[in-house]
């Protein structure tokens, strides 16, 4: 079976943990871990991953720079790089028997996304109200709720073309292990000449992966994070996880834009445009998941 995984940014790098390499190094391995389970048992992956903590830390070391900051595209693509570096070092150490490929992904956006105008996609750590409204005001961010924190937040346009699919499509059919889209990939604009150029956004990396998932035809798409399952009330006494779902029975837009609404956005433009399933839930349980003993199952 081709499924594409995407891994959550949190997944990799757990919330609130110091964003360092080791603890990078340490989640990674975790993933690869679970991620190994599932190329053993002779599934064809090709994985996706966020990178919203890691290209915020970017951001702000780019930003303390005497020569003056990067834009996001390329600090987008400098942590798709990193990350695919450590995800397919640490599967090769586990899975010798497999070929792999990291490729930095371009994805083409609408310039005139609304997104453009409503930032919305976290990035970078999470600070207590006040540090987020003082580091705010003096560095021009737009800042939002996350959880029981404040983060920054960014434009976060919708992907519309993935440009290297007839390369990863070309890499799976020769039984390669394909990391790509990191971060959602890195967006781009067409110019009036054709060519593209790189604009000032983050990719939704569960819609990017959608996307991906649908031009590949795969045979599943699952998104991988932090919590167990979706939940009606989460974080709430009555929270209830959901199980088996139909594609049409929820929406989106009844969920957090900048957490679980994405990604429940992309199970179900996925289910509907293919009739295969797709699912979210703890990475650990990827394997559970993909047998349909835990995590939410999304079906037409």
């Amino acid at each position: 079976m081709l499924i594409v995984v995407a891994l959550g940014g949190n997944a990799l790098l757990r919330r609130g943990e110091p964003m360092t390499a080791e603890n990078q190094r340490n989640n990674v391995k975790r993933a690869a871990s679970a991620l190994a389970a599932l190329i053993d048992e002779g599934h064809s992956l090709v994985i996706t991953h966020g990178n919203g903590p890691q290209v915020g830390l970017l951001a702000l070391q780019s930003a303390a720079s005497t020569d003056g900051p990067f834009p996001l595209d390329v600090l987008g693509a400098e942590s798709a790089g990193m990350i695919g570096y450590m995800i397919e070092q640490e599967l090769a150490n586990l899975t010798r028997q497999k070929l792999f490929a990291t490729l930095l992904t371009q994805v083409k956006v609408d310039p005139n996304d609304p997104a453009f105008a409503h930032p919305t996609k976290p990035i970078g750590p999470v600070y207590d109200e006040a540090t987020a409204r003082r580091l705010a005001g003096g560095r021009g961010w737009a800042i939002a709720p996350d959880g029981d924190k404040w983060r920054r937040v960014v434009p976060s346009p919708r992907p519309l073309e993935i440009l290297e699919v007839s390369v990863i499509s070309f890499l799976v059919d020769h039984d390669v292990i394909v990391i790509c889209t990191g971060g959602g990939g890195v967006p781009v604009i067409a110019r009036d000449d054709g060519s593209m150029i790189g604009v000032e956004a983050v990719i939704d990396k569960d819609l990017a992966s959608s996307l991906l998932a649908r031009q590949l035809k795969a045979d599943m798409l699952l998104m991988l994070t932090d919590v167990d399952a979706v939940y009606v009330g989460y974080g709430r006494p009555e929270a209830r996880a959901l199980r088996k779902v139909r594609a049409t029975e929820v929406s989106g837009r009844d969920f957090p834009a900048g957490s679980m609404g994405p990604k429940i956005s992309a199970a179900i433009e996925f289910v509907q445009a293919t009739g295969n399933p797709s699912a979210i839930g703890k990475l650990e349980q990827a394997m559970d998941i993909v047998k349909g003993r835990q995590g939410t199952l999304f079906e037409i």
